[in-house]
């Protein structure tokens, strides 16, 4: 889920093809999930093959990753490893969601509630260790690079950009500023138009970008009193954050105080050791340092195999958008420097 900054962060609309030639890494957990819950019939069925395996992922992974090479941008897809120990409060919160959304779903199935069902059908999303192995299959098979993160794939997104092994970090969620990504992308993997929930309207979701060192000079603070204001909201290591404080009082009080320690004793709330653990979740994360980044021409081959022979895709679609990325500029190589890639 990510914490909720938006109400204080400056975003900039872009256009997709503004990114052409830059080296981008995605949250790939982010935008598997995003694939699961937009992919899918109007009942809320999601697509699968013969085996009644579901391929909705690979569908949205596909056919949106050839949308970016055919513009010019080279992904890199981040993978989560260990989640911190922290977290497990918010992964059994997110389980019981989805159960209950499992429930419904079924239920409003069984009473003919189509549109609802649909609904619950996205609140019960299960991102299963099969469906990231074929994803990480996929990506192989296309010639995409990818890396498995020690904990975080959003801090190691962050750690890409900030080694400037990519321009920007890719996600929904604003935690990649808190770890230090220097620039986000939003609505990278979602943008164009999307249905809005309980509704027959359409709107046009546009790529937002969010450049840190502005947001923290707009606000008048630093990256670590970001984060104490994050704790304050409530972040994936402390979901309950503090009751009655939202992002404008959490900036406030933080503008006035200098830092968290001071934010809570003001308010008379005691300071707990586990505050300095989160902070240090999002200064110091444990990510993978050892990496190679390569993108190499697709094996045709494998990827008909996979997609078509063993998950039922339509082998002329398939080919069709291999067609569009044959002679893509991503794979030249030699003919740009790393700094051009940067500019």
């Amino acid at each position: 889920m990510g914490v909720d900054l938006g109400d204080l962060i400056e975003r900039k609309n872009i256009k997709v093809e503004d990114l052409s030639g830059k080296i981008i890494a995605i949250d790939a957990y982010n935008a598997l999930y995003q694939y699961l819950s937009a992919i899918r019939q109007p009942d809320g069925k999601p697509l699968m093959n013969r085996r009644g395996e579901i391929t909705s992922h690979l569908s949205g992974l596909f056919y949106r990753t050839i949308n970016l090479i055919e513009i010019g941008i080279k992904p890199v897809y981040v993978f989560d490893g260990k989640p911190p120990s922290l977290k497990q409060k918010e992964i059994e919160k997110r389980k019981q969601i989805r159960e209950e959304a499992e429930r419904k779903y079924i239920e409003s199935l069984e009473a003919g509630e189509i549109k609802e069902a649909r609904i619950y059908a996205q609140q019960a999303i299960r991102l299963t260790d099969k469906m990231v192995e074929d994803a990480m299959k996929l990506l192989q098979f296309m010639g995409i690079p990818y890396v498995i993160s020690k904990s975080e794939g959003e801090a190691q997104a962050a750690y890409l950009a900030m080694k400037n092994d990519a321009w920007a970090a890719a996600s929904q969620d604003y935690d990649s500023l808190l770890f230090g990504a220097p620039r986000l992308v939003r609505n990278l993997t979602i943008s164009g138009k999307r249905k809005l929930p309980r509704s027959e309207a359409y709107v046009e979701i546009q790529p937002e970008l969010i450049i840190l060192d502005e947001v923290l000079k707009k606000l008048k603070i630093t990256r670590e009193q970001l984060i104490d204001i994050a704790i304050l909201i409530g972040t994936d290591y402390n979901p309950e954050g503090f009751p009655g404080i939202g992002p404008k009082r959490a900036l406030s009080l933080i503008s006035i105080y200098g830092n968290l320690k001071k934010v809570l004793s003001s308010l008379k709330i005691p300071y707990k050791d586990y505050y300095d653990e989160i902070r240090n979740i999002f200064l110091n994360p444990q990510v993978e340092t050892s990496y190679k980044l390569e993108w190499n021409p697709p094996d045709t081959d494998r990827i008909i195999d996979f997609l078509c022979n063993k998950n039922d895709f339509s082998q002329e679609r398939i080919l069709n958008a291999l067609n569009r990325i044959k002679n893509s500029t991503i794979y030249s190589k030699g003919q740009k420097g790393l700094e051009a890639w940067f500019s």
